[in-house]
């Protein structure tokens, strides 16, 4: 069966529809939302709600190399792929549970931050700053824009250029004039058009093949016509090392597998990967900082449920629509050669990622491929704005702190908006680059990457939040044994890159043979033994550095409210209130927009004021027509007529906040744990299920 279908005027105008319902919603909530501080902008005023914190929170996940990744993934190798969704279900929950009332506590806004407050100095706080920007480019920008791309090219034919200039640019107005509040909103509008639409894809597939069952039978079965292949083109050439590679895999109706399994070998991803993930679902900015603009921590755990439920999807309706398009088109997505590779889809390591684009080109009618053209934009945008904005973010408030002293909040946020577009440039600088990828090991790609570089980061977090014993040093240098044993992997696996199905296999046996799962469980366990070690041999960290900033503290400070006498709790209006005053946590954080009363304080309060005041009125002076382009300026900035003067708060006021915010019902308590409960067995049910 072949892919005849072609993008359609109606199918066009759903696209132009769905930017224009984006935008306007993005708009929407740039006027609605206080961006114009340092909160409202990076952490959206700590504002937002359950649903709408765990519908970002899924399809920032969600992007565009996902749809194309994870499908292709499923064409080339079945189930296995879906190990990772399953797995973000359970982690998900030690974010809420574990990791976010610890961040609530100690007032953090960025993970670079956590680590300068949890054991003090600078050095762990740069390199987890500049680890997070190098990752955001080279796994995250770079394979997003390479598969918004593919999907473009294949649908459209459109110039590869002008569409990722196009996407990018729209993306970054987004989140260049709303902050997170706008993010998040459009997040929540997107998820409901990329769910829909990969749903409809989903049951026109199943129909077509005969439903699950037809799934089960009929992919064990989906070989290429070798034959009928070289009769077409005569000028390919086959060899017979590839014939296992054309065959689908033996284990390919199950998720987790035997321990020399090529894909996914149950131990290494156990003991692996899941440190590994630990980094992106629990300390990685993009997940972490949505989770922090919840109104509460109830909220918060709410969030965590409702995107853990919604990760259940994704093995649904997009691993299996990628088995379904190879079993209408082997003979295309299991190319028999380098050669016929390339003819087909222009890639020589394997034609796999084109299982989406196909699927929706051939099976869509009319209007509806507009709609998954619509869903593949939306997973990218959403994608692009979550990294844009938490990269900001980290180089604000971890970087550009460091280098200007008491920089004020109208600065750092102007400073923000200016760094997304570097991030624009810099990512369309890179598309060369993404254009010489070799597109088949997309989704596998990221995960190489990322489990050479980031379990030494998980390692570093959990025993910063669970062991009060892990100090400064212990951490440095647990986190530099891992990375640079990390890095070397790396470097050599990019070195030894492997070879074509027709080409004999000529690396060395430690990487030909020992999966990099395997590597991520050796540098997270040497990493986390090194931290532990050198901790135990140097002096402990102070009573401040970990009273708020572990597990225990938290409990201890639980222990403590509980034995004093019950105060009155705070009213939900006061703490409505509270937010809405932009409550920031840190009493020692310089980029606070509260702030501590202090001796030179009203000094520093008077000469910002002015500061800001004669910003605004030298444009007010200069004309009409310069007043008028100074308003639109500063309307698309986000800033108001006036900067309003920042709150001070005292210590006790600041702790009854964290206390409210920290606060949960005692029926809210037990409705989340018994949904805690209920989504860990759902999953664990899941994996034992497709894996037995």
């Amino acid at each position: 069966m072949a892919a005849n279908g072609t993008m359609e005027v109606a199918d066009i105008s759903v696209v132009v529809i769905y930017f224009i319902l984006v935008l306007a919603v993005g708009f929407f909530a740039m006027r609605k939302a206080n961006e114009g501080t340092v909160s409202g902008y990076f952490l959206a005023g700590r504002s937002m709600n359950w649903a709408a914190v765990g519908a970002s929170l899924f399809v920032s996940n969600i992007g565009s190399e996902h749809f194309i990744g994870l499908a292709g993934s499923g064409a080339a190798s079945g189930l296995s792929v879906a190990a990772w969704e399953l797995n973000a279900l359970l982690l998900l929950q030690l974010l809420g549970w574990v990791f976010i009332p610890v961040y609530i506590q100690c007032g953090v806004s960025t993970m670079p931050e956590y680590l300068s407050k949890r054991f003090g100095g600078n050095r762990l706080k740069v390199c987890s700053a500049a680890l997070s920007l190098i990752l955001y480019v080279f796994t995250k920008l770079s394979v997003d824009l390479y598969a918004g791309a593919l999907f473009i090219q294949e649908s459209l034919g459109w110039n590869l250029y002008l569409s990722i200039i196009l996407l990018i640019s729209t993306t970054a107005l987004l989140t260049v004039t709303g902050g997170l509040v706008a993010v998040i909103y459009t997040d929540a509008v997107q998820a409901f058009i990329m769910i829909a639409g990969a749903l409809c894809l989903t049951c026109i597939g199943l129909f077509k093949v005969g439903g699950l069952e037809g799934v089960r039978t009929k992919y064990m079965e989906a070989s290429p016509n070798i034959t009928a292949i070289l009769l077409s083109s005569p000028n390919l050439t086959y060899s017979e090392s590839c014939h296992l590679h054309l065959l689908p895999k033996p284990d390919a109706l199950k998720v987790l597998r035997g321990p020399t399994d090529v894909d996914l070998p149950w131990p290494g991803f156990l003991l692996g990967q899941t440190p590994a993930s630990i980094w992106y679902w629990c300390t990685d900015q993009v997940i972490v900082q949505r989770v922090l603009a919840a109104k509460s921590v109830a909220h918060a755990k709410g969030s965590t449920v409702m995107a853990g439920f919604l990760k259940i999807l994704p093995m649904f309706i997009i691993v299996i629509p990628g088995m379904i398009s190879r079993i209408l088109f082997a003979d295309e997505l299991a190319c028999i050669s380098p050669e016929h590779c390339l003819e087909v889809c222009g890639s020589a390591s394997g034609c796999s990622n084109v299982a989406y684009p196909r699927l929706v080109m051939s099976l869509m009618p009319v209007g509806l491929r507009g709609l998954m053209m619509a869903v593949i934009i939306a997973a990218l945008m959403s994608d692009l704005d979550s990294i844009f904005n938490s990269a900001s973010t980290i180089f604000t408030l971890d970087i550009y702190t460091m280098l200007r002293k008491q920089p004020s909040s109208r600065e750092l946020v102007m400073v923000g908006r200016l760094f997304v577009v570097f991030m624009v440039i810099a990512s369309i600088a890179w598309v060369p680059v993404i254009i010489e990828m070799q597109g088949g090991q997309m989704f596998y790609y990221i995960q190489e990457v990322t489990d050479y570089l980031t379990p030494p980061v998980s390692a570093t977090f959990l025993l910063a939040v669970l062991w009060r014993r892990c100090n400064e040093t212990g951490a440095f240098w647990g986190g530099l044994v891992g990375f640079v044993l990390g890095a070397a992997r790396l470097i050599l696996a990019l070195v030894y890159r492997e070879p074509h199905c027709d080409q004999p296999d000529e690396r060395p046996s430690f990487i030909k043979d020992v999966h990099f799962m395997y590597v991520a469980a050796i540098l997270f366990w040497a990493s986390a033994s090194v931290t532990v070690v050198v901790s135990l041999c140097t002096p402990p960290p102070t009573e401040e550095q970990i009273r708020n900033t572990t597990l225990w503290g938290l409990n201890r400070r639980k222990g403590l409210k509980q034995g004093t006498h019950k105060a009155a709790l705070p009213s939900n209006n006061y703490a409505m209130e509270a937010t809405n005053a932009e409550t920031h946590l840190s009493s020692a954080s310089p980029i606070s927009d509260l702030k501590m009363p202090d001796e030179g304080e009203e000094r520093g309060a008077v000469v910002g004021k002015e500061e800001e005041e004669g910003c605004l009125a030298r444009g007010e002076g200069g004309g009409g027509e310069r007043g008028r382009c100074k308003e639109t300026l500063m309307c698309i900035c986000g800033f108001k007529e006036k900067p309003t003067d920042a709150q001070v708060l005292t210590v006790q006021e600041q702790e009854q906040i964290v206390d409210e915010l920290l606060h949960e019902p005692p029926r809210t308590r037990i409705l989340l744990n018994v949904a805690l409960v209920v989504i860990c067995s759902v999953g664990v049910f899941l994996f034992i299920y497709f894996s037995v």
